[in-house]
Order: structure tokens, then C-alpha cells, then sequence
């Protein structure tokens, strides 16, 4: 797909999502579609470490909840605005994200994957100990009934107008992985991923650059749990599992990792098609069935994801 024709298509799709959706689709359909959005956020993080350094990342499910820890407890224990909160949330967690890229220094593949995953497992265990912040009093902010919600941004405190405040928030995510893919960022992890000791011999500073991919995608994944905890107003530790931090890894792989197209597939099946199966009446253990047998489909013959084979039927159709 043509870059002029991607992004025509990049700017009607967020046009569409930002001032239509919310007009059209019912309370329950645009909660879940916020959901989706959020999710496609730290989705794209996910996809931006792996498509740049090709390097395995379990743990954006994990750096979600502390994105929304953050933001909660700032909410209930500040009154700072609502959209600087989100900013802090994001920055805060990427500095947690720039930690998890250490292993990374010396580690990859099945290994880097490993210890990622016991990072989320430990979070998982540490939300369930310590739980949300809801208005309580003491460091932690938890009380055993508390009423308290995630404040929203004055521009968006019904439903329909959060999910456009969202699909904003997706877009700029977007758009800041982008510009690091066409500036010196992105040069340098190209570098990296083709051949570390070649990238190091022509000057670039490996260590560095890795920290600032994994900080990067710990930023997005933090905004996403801002944006969530004020979606939801609350947010409960049984929902950043290390599994959910499998599962959204391989949905990213599935969309494809190499486009902002891949990102937003991978928060729509993360989210949206199990509502749509549990509003059909349906299992939920039908979604992982069908994530398995895309993940297999990915795989073995596409392995830019279903963003790269929407790509490829519009680059024949421009040569036919």
C-alpha cells in the first residue's frame, strides 16, 4: 500500500471512529469499543519492540495495570487534572518499562521471553496483594467499600465522548511511534535488529536505543492504563493476568507488527470479538479457539500479521 494511500486510509478510519462511532453505537457497544482503543495502544508497543528489535515482550499487560495504579491513585489523592494525570501515568510506567529493558541488554528469544513473563506473573501477584486504589486512605488508597471513581477530562465525561477522547489517545500514540520509525530512533533499531555487533561497530549506542524502545512501549502501555482506569472509573486485579500478557502479544502478532493497522486489529479481537461471541451467546472459550488458529495461520503463512495481507491485496490491485 502506497505511504499517500495509507495514510488517506489511517485518516478516515480515525474520522470515522472519532465522530461517528460514538453517535451510532449503543452505551454497551461503546464501552467495549473504548476497551478495544485502549487496548490497541499498548498493543502498538508491544508490536513496535518486537517489529524493531525483534525481541519478545509478555509484560504490557502487567505495565497497563500500573498505568492505571498510578493514575488511580494520583486521581483520589491529588486534584491535578485529569490529562496530566494520564501524561505522568504514561511517563511514570515507562521508566518501569526502561527498567524491563535491562534483561534485554544480554537476553533474547525464549529467554527475554521468560523473564518478561515472570515480571508480569510478579505484578499479577502484586495487584492481587495490594488491589486498586478507590478512594481509601494510607499509601495504598484501598478501603473495603468506597464509592470513589477515575475522574474524566471536562471534554469527555459521557461514554460517547470518552471513546472519541480514546480514539484521539490511540492516534497519537500512533503517531509517536511513527515519527520515531523515521528518525534516528528508528534507524538505529534497524541496525540493531539486522546485527548487533555491525551497529555497535558503526557507532550506535545498542544499550541506549533498547532502553528507549522498551521505554517507549512502558509509555504507551501506561497511558492505555490511564485511559482505561478512566473508562472503567475503577479497575479490578484479576484482569492483568501474565496470561492476558500472552494472549495480547500473540493478537499483536496475529494483526501485524509492522503497521498501525495491526495494532487496532489486535485490540479489536482482543476485546471486541469475544463481546460480540458473548452477545451471540456463545463461550468465551470459542474466542481463544480462533486466536489459536490464527496464531497458527500467522505463522506458517502469513507472518506480517492480517494488516500485511490487507497490504498485499491493495499493492496487486494497484499493478493490475
Amino acid at each position: 500500500m502506497k505511504p499517500s494511500i495509507q495514510s488517506a486510509f489511517a485518516i478516515l478510519f480515525f474520522g470515522v471512529a472519532i465522530f461517528v462511532l460514538p453517535l451510532v453505537l449503543g452505551g454497551f457497544w461503546i464501552r467495549v469499543v473504548t476497551s478495544a482503543a485502549i487496548f490497541a495502544l499498548a498493543a502498538a508497543g508491544v508490536g513496535l519492540v518486537y517489529a524493531q528489535l525483534g525481541l519478545i515482550n509478555f509484560s504490557q499487560i502487567a505495565l497497563i495495570g500500573v498505568g492505571g495504579w498510578i493514575a488511580l491513585r494520583l486521581n483520589f489523592a491529588t486534584e491535578l487534572p485529569v490529562m496530566l494525570l494520564i501524561v505522568i501515568a504514561g511517563l511514570a510506567t515507562g521508566a518501569f518499562g526502561a527498567l524491563f529493558a535491562l534483561p534485554a541488554l544480554r537476553l533474547r528469544g525464549l529467554y527475554l521471553a521468560l523473564v518478561t513473563l515472570m515480571v508480569a506473573a510478579t505484578f499479577q501477584i502484586v495487584f492481587n496483594a495490594v488491589q486498586f486504589p478507590n478512594g481509601g486512605s494510607g499509601f495504598w488508597g484501598v478501603a473495603q467499600q468506597s464509592g470513589q471513581a477515575m475522574r474524566r477530562p471536562a471534554i469527555a465525561t459521557s461514554d460517547a465522548a470518552y471513546l472519541a477522547f480514546s480514539m484521539i489517545g490511540l492516534a497519537l500514540g500512533l503517531l509517536l511511534i511513527e515519527a520515531h520509525k523515521r528518525t534516528a530512533p528508528g534507524r538505529a533499531w534497524k541496525m540493531i535488529r539486522m546485527s548487533e555487533a555491525n551497529a555497535m561497530a558503526a557507532g550506535v549506542n545498542v544499550t541506549w536505543f533498547k532502553i528507549w524502545a522498551f521505554a517507549l512501549s512502558g509509555f504507551l502501555a501506561g497511558t492505555a492504563g490511564a485511559l482505561l482506569a478512566g473508562a472503567l472509573r475503577q479497575l479490578d486485579a484479576r484482569s492483568f493476568t501474565a496470561v492476558e500478557g500472552i494472549l495480547l502479544f500473540a493478537l499483536t502478532v496475529v494483526g501485524g507488527v509492522h503497521s498501525w493497522l495491526g495494532a487496532v486489529l489486535a485490540g479489536v479481537l482482543y476485546k471486541l470479538l469475544p463481546a460480540l461471541l458473548n452477545n451471540l451467546g456463545v463461550t468465551s472459550g470459542v474466542a481463544l479457539i480462533i486466536f489459536g488458529i490464527a496464531l497458527l495461520h500467522t505463522i506458517m503463512t502469513a507472518p506480517r500479521g492480517i494488516a500485511g495481507q490487507v497490504e498485499a491485496v491493495f499493492q496487486r490491485k494497484n499493478k493490475a
